[in-house]
Parts: C-alpha cells; structure tokens; sequence
C-alpha cells in the first residue's frame, strides 16, 4: 500500500511539475528532486546509527522487493529476465557497494562519503574499455588523476576520515562501477524494472541471513517509520531519476545530480553539525568539477549511457 501511495503522490506532483515549468526544464527539474531524494535516503541512514548497515540495506531491499514484484506482475514481463548472468551481476555489485556506501555514511562526514562515492563514473568508464571494449579520451585520463587527487585532499585535511573509511568509499564506488557496466550489458535484453529487482532479489536473502546470525538490533518508535521511508524514498528516487532521462539529453541534466553534494553538506551541517575544513572543500569541489567534465565528455560518446545511482 506505501508503494501505491508513493506512485500515486509522484504522478500527482509531476502535474503540479509540468504547470510549474516549461518543457525543456522538466529534465533538470527532476534530476534534482532526484538527488534530494537520495540525499533524505542517506539522511535516514546516517540517523539510523545503532542499526546494523546489513539490517539497514535488508529493510531497504526488502521494500524495494514488494514494489518491483507488484511493478513486474503489473506489466507482465518475464519476472527473471533474460541476461541473467550479468542481472545476477548487477544483483552482487549493487548491494555490496550500496552496503559499503552505507558503511561510510555512518562514519565519516556526510558531504565526504557522497562526493567519494560520486567518482563511480570513472570507475564505470574505466571498467567499459574492458568490459564494453570503450575508448577513453585523453583528457579523461587528466580528469581521472584531478577526482583522485580531489579524494585525497578531502581525506588528507580531515582528521575524521580514516585511511580505513577511505578506502571503503573508494572500494564502494568501484563495485558501483561494476553494477553500472552490468546494467549496460541488460540494456537491450532486458526491461529496467527487471534489472532494479535483482538488487533486492539478492540483497532481501543475504541481509536478511545477516541479520539472523550476526547482528540484530530491534527498531524503536520512529525509527520503523524511518525505515519504511527509505525503502519509498528510494523508489521515487528512482522514478524521478527515469522521468530525468527521458525528459531530456543526458549531457543536459546529469552535471545536475552531482547537486546531491551540496544537499548532503547542508544537511550534515543542520542535523549533525558537520563542519568541513576549507581544503576539504576544495577538494570536493574539484572532484565534483572532474566528474561533471567527464560526463560531458562521455556523453559525447554514444555507446556510453549515463550512469545512474546505485539501486
């Protein structure tokens, strides 16, 4: 019924989104309801810090499972797909940099995790010449060195980020890479719906085992509520990340999505009074500037679609 509620309430707000504004800026405007979205996602999770990350992800995997098995019945499509291998990929890659990415939410500035795991892209790029047999362009080469040193000033003049954490970040955003190269190999075999169930399709199990043998902590009042949230959340954010990028080009609006860093900083600094050191600024700026780049660049290349968030 949330799931219902939660589609209903988006196509309600897309009317008041088309009066609002003008066709040609109905792209940007979702790309950024997007990324608020999965910037109130991370919200939750950084609020949930005595929960569990494995029992965050079931909870979130979990919800997410209900709707795209309603979703897939709806639109009576096979529910296993066709490009199983790299869907079973896709599954593994998602939930295990989506863990990861969760991991460092709870431990390190919010803005820092965000703009860390933002270098997916380059990771993604990367990872095509091999998988997709892609040609990189000489100046991503300069613009891959400029996010890397962008991640090192942001770890480098702040004392709360661990070498550890960092590493998991870095990690994180190279699984991501992995996920976004397998989505590209379903692309043309199988309907996206099918490619987002098997997340949860694998995630919900494992979790949900991890949750039985390691660790289970009982949520409290709000926090289920919390919880349900994120699973919704993360579906419309989803919606309005689709909605995006068929709204318009993609080198059009995805440098619009990289705005998730400046929500997650404000947000870390209203709700946990996260304050950044000037340089770490700097860096976050320059990996965000790296990345924005590398995306029009890519764009310019047709065989690479854009990369979405992790779901």
């Amino acid at each position: 019924m949330e799931s219902f509620w939660a589609y209903r309430n988006v196509r309600h707000f897309d009317w008041h989104l088309a009066t609002f504004a003008h066709l040609k800026y109905k792209g940007i405007l979702y790309i950024l309801l997007s990324s608020l979205t999965y910037a109130a996602v991370n919200l939750c999770v950084k609020y949930l810090q005595h929960i569990p990350t494995h029992e965050i992800v079931f909870f979130r995997s979990a919800i997410s499972l209900v709707i795209c098995i309603v979703w897939i019945q709806r639109l009576k499509i096979p529910f296993f797909g066709h490009n199983r291998k790299w869907l079973m990929i896709r599954g593994f890659a998602g939930m295990s940099a989506l863990f990861l990415f969760f991991l460092t939410i709870k431990e390190m500035p919010l803005a820092s995790a965000t703009t860390i795991q933002y270098i997916s892209p380059i990771f993604t790029v990367l990872l095509a010449t091999q998988l997709m047999k892609e040609k990189v362009r000489p100046i991503q080469w300069l613009l891959f060195l400029l996010a890397f040193i962008g991640v090192l000033m942001i770890k480098g003049f702040d004392d709360r980020i661990s070498y550890l954490y960092l590493g998991v970040g870095i990690v994180s955003a190279f699984i991501s890479g992995i996920a976004y190269n397998a989505i590209m190999k379903c692309r043309n075999t199988d309907h996206p719906v099918t490619v987002v169930l098997y997340f949860p399709l694998i995630a919900t199990p494992i979790m949900g085992t991890a949750c039985i043998t390691v660790d289970w902590v009982m949520p409290q009042g709000v926090e289920w509520l919390i919880l349900a949230l994120l699973g919704v959340l993360t579906q419309v954010a989803q919606i309005y990340m689709t909605k995006a990028l068929h709204a318009d080009h993609s080198s059009t609006i995805m440098p619009f999505k990289y705005f998730g860093v400046i929500y997650a900083f404000l947000i870390g600094l209203f709700f946990f009074q996260e304050t950044l050191p000037w340089l770490s600024l700097v860096g976050i700026m320059i990996v965000i500037i790296a990345v924005v780049v590398n995306t029009l660049v890519k764009s310019a290349n047709k065989k690479i679609p854009p990369t979405q968030g992790v779901v």
